[in-house]
């Protein structure tokens, strides 16, 4: 599994976790991803990072999507190379 952060054309970022990077980001630029990705269309894989459950996955992109902006782009320049918010994850791109 994979949690993910877009970068999307207004400058926002858009948190999902897949089993399917590459499909899953497809489709956001297809517009046929999220909801909010068919009105921030995304133009970049910000990061991602490979967790081994679907419960982790889903636990570490409510702890990103709970963290503000800021905190976000913090966490794109100094993430941990093994946890991420308490979390064990790979950083994968």
């Amino acid at each position: 599994m994979f949690v993910y952060l877009l970068r999307c054309a207004d400058g926002s970022l858009y948190t999902g976790c897949t089993p399917d990077l590459d499909r899953r980001y497809a489709e956001h630029r297809a517009g046929k991803g999220a909801k909010y990705t068919k009105s921030h269309p995304p133009v970049a894989i910000a990061a991602a990072w490979e967790v081994s459950t679907r419960s982790d996955a889903l636990r570490l992109e409510y702890r990103i999507k709970a963290l503000g902006k800021q905190k976000k782009e913090q966490l794109l320049l100094d993430a941990p190379a093994e946890t991420l918010l308490g979390i064990p994850a790979v950083r994968f791109r």
